[in-house]
């Protein structure tokens, strides 16, 4: 992943930085904009704003194109391909894509969603010296969860490295593949954000080992924020404006109608992937999960540092650039709410 985005920035980065052949404007009429989002439901606020038009609604006279992507990884290889100018994402990608372009290609201008992922394993694994020898799968190489759940590995004596070995081996591969390889007894486990945490657990008969909320201060940790191309956001700030408030209206609307948010969401990932999820399956997904704005920096300055010590990103001098949290905070203003903060 590492010489993929190194090369794309190596390309691209001067044509992000112009401003991607956009010229700057104040307006949405007949913008194009292309977002991305996953199947999963940690991306409910974007699932939402999709399935009840608030994008449309905030971009009048503009096209929004929506890609699907199984992975942070490949949302940053398109983001810095030119491929999406938005994306909802975790935090360890965009970390990535910021460091290998010298801070200049991506800011996160909003938080979504909190919590909602779990390493969970198969009976008769217990406690983390009972993984020596087996093999876990995330959902890919330096994704917000493969560097979570090395870091756990770590802090417990086990070794795991980029190839599979060490004392645990890690096998990245998409979200989709993972109930099925557990099944067939081809892993042992996985570090996987919802719905497939619960969906090992109700359809794989796997149990929780360690629910990522409980290694993070008052279980706060963010899972999903908003990512947009430095380009984009200096040429069409109204765009990305929009972008954000539909993001604080989907957040109320999760909160406020959570059995019709989950039918929307719901729908929206069968849209994408062709099936949806259990009713049980959903429910019990949602209860891991908080919806908010804050980006929780704090959670993303670990998670980097994490990955640094991991020897999967190079070192970060200061990530505070990362944030522009400038629409975010004038939008939370207006509705009389406190202001997030990224990092100083």
């Amino acid at each position: 992943m590492k010489r993929v985005v190194n090369f794309i920035v190596a390309g691209l980065l001067s044509t992000l930085l112009a401003g991607c052949g956009s010229s700057a404007s104040n307006g949405t009429q007949s913008l194009k904009v292309r977002l991305g989002v996953f199947p999963n439901v940690t991306h409910a606020p974007g699932l939402i704003a999709i399935g009840k038009h608030y994008l449309d609604a905030g971009l009048p006279g503009a096209k929004v194109d929506v890609s699907s992507f199984p992975s942070g990884t490949a949302a940053v290889e398109a983001l810095l391909g030119d491929a999406v100018d938005i994306t909802y994402i975790g935090s360890n990608p965009a970390v990535t894509a910021y460091v290998q372009s010298n801070g200049g290609a991506v800011r996160v201008v909003s938080g979504a969603t909190s919590g909602g992922a779990a390493l969970v394993v198969r009976a008769g694994i217990t406690t983390p010296q009972d993984l020596r020898g087996k093999t876990l799968a995330t959902p890919s190489l330096g994704n917000t969860q493969d560097i979570a759940l090395r870091a756990w590995l770590r802090s417990k004596g086990l070794r795991s490295d980029t190839t599979g070995g060490g004392d645990v081996s890690i096998l990245p591969q998409e979200n989709a593949q993972t109930l099925d390889t557990f099944r067939a007894g081809s892993i042992d486990g996985a570090w996987v954000p919802e719905p497939w945490a619960t969906r090992l657990v109700q359809e794989g008969k796997a149990h929780v080992l360690v629910n990522e909320r409980d290694l993070w201060p008052g279980g706060r940790f963010i899972t999903t924020q908003i990512v947009v191309s430095t380009a984009f956001l200096k040429a069409h700030p109204d765009a990305v404006k929009a972008v954000v408030a539909a993001n604080l209206q989907a957040i109320d609307f999760a909160r406020q109608h959570p059995t019709e948010a989950q039918t929307i969401v719901n729908d929206q990932i069968k849209s994408f992937t062709g099936k949806e999820l259990k009713p049980g399956v959903l429910g019990a997904a949602w209860k891991n999960l908080t919806f908010t704005p804050d980006p929780i920096a704090t959670s993303l300055q670990r998670s980097a540092n994490n990955a640094v010590a991991l020897k999967l990103l190079k070192p970060v001098n200061n990530l505070a650039g990362i944030y522009d949290l400038g629409i975010l905070n004038a939008l939370l203003h207006s509705k009389g709410r406190p202001p997030v903060k990224g990092l100083s």
